[in-house]
């Protein structure tokens, strides 16, 4: 990069032309890098103190010249632009430190999720009977241990629901007995009812009429008196062979 310099011209022809250009690098002689430094040091003091101005900002500028001569400036203060600065690169440091850190201690957890995956994946493969050419017969004994335990808790598993099935048929069962024999009762109450009513001397018809009238209340109580899921079929129940159909007469 290039700067223009009016102190090196080394001829007319550029004077004529304008500013002469030199390459940025360490001026070797005393007097020309001291005017070179007080010029710009001034421009760069100009400068902050526009910048502070225009936009608003905190600047602090502090320049040693070659010397050891300190020049410095600030629209505030230096020292407290300092601090400001410290506390600044501070917060970021440890933003930065704890952002890595959570980054590492996510990709640690990320790692160990995915070895979990992978055995139990591996697990599951082994007890359906696959991968098992990585184990031991240690460890093929002990895989079987387990599939032993699992199968005879399948199965107390399936027995205690047969049994309590079986339970609930013959309760049903025992139901469905005692309101065939309240049926039957009704029947035999319903026949002697009928026997009487021909034995009385008065009409007929109206003997029979009475007679049907008792019938139809007596079956409709009887019927009111099934629970309602004895009324519903069951594909469970299977009838036995020595209970006969009632038929009502």
């Amino acid at each position: 990069m290039e700067f223009p310099n009016e102190e090196f011209e080394s001829s007319n022809s550029q004077r004529k032309s304008g500013r002469g250009k030199i390459e940025i690098k360490r001026i070797e002689n005393t007097t020309n890098r001291q005017v070179t430094f007080c010029k710009r040091r001034n421009g760069l003091l100009k400068k902050a103190y526009e910048l502070s101005v225009l936009c608003d900002a905190e600047v602090a500028l502090i320049v040693f010249s070659s010397r050891g001569r300190l020049y410095e400036y600030a629209n505030n203060s230096v020292r407290a632009t300092i601090d400001r600065y410290k506390k600044h690169h501070a917060d970021s440091t440890s933003q930065g430190s704890v952002t890595e850190a959570n980054t590492q201690y996510y990709q640690q957890e990320a790692a160990k999720l995915r070895r979990q995956i992978r055995d139990i994946q591996t697990y599951n493969r082994q007890i359906v009977g696959e991968a098992l050419s990585s184990l031991s017969p240690r460890d093929l004994k002990n895989l079987e241990g387990k599939l032993e335990k699992a199968i005879g808790r399948v199965r107390s598993k399936k027995n205690e629901l047969l049994f309590s099935e079986i339970e609930l048929m013959q309760k049903r069962e025992i139901e469905m007995q005692n309101a065939n024999m309240y049926l039957r009762a009704k029947i035999a109450e319903v026949e002697r009812a009928q026997q009487q009513m021909n034995l009385m001397p008065g009409g007929s018809e109206y003997n029979h009429q009475q007679q049907a009238m008792s019938t139809s209340q007596n079956y409709n109580d009887a019927r009111n008196f099934l629970p309602v899921n004895l009324l519903e079929p069951n594909p469970h129940y299977s009838r036995h062979d020595d209970q006969t159909a009632l038929q009502l007469v």
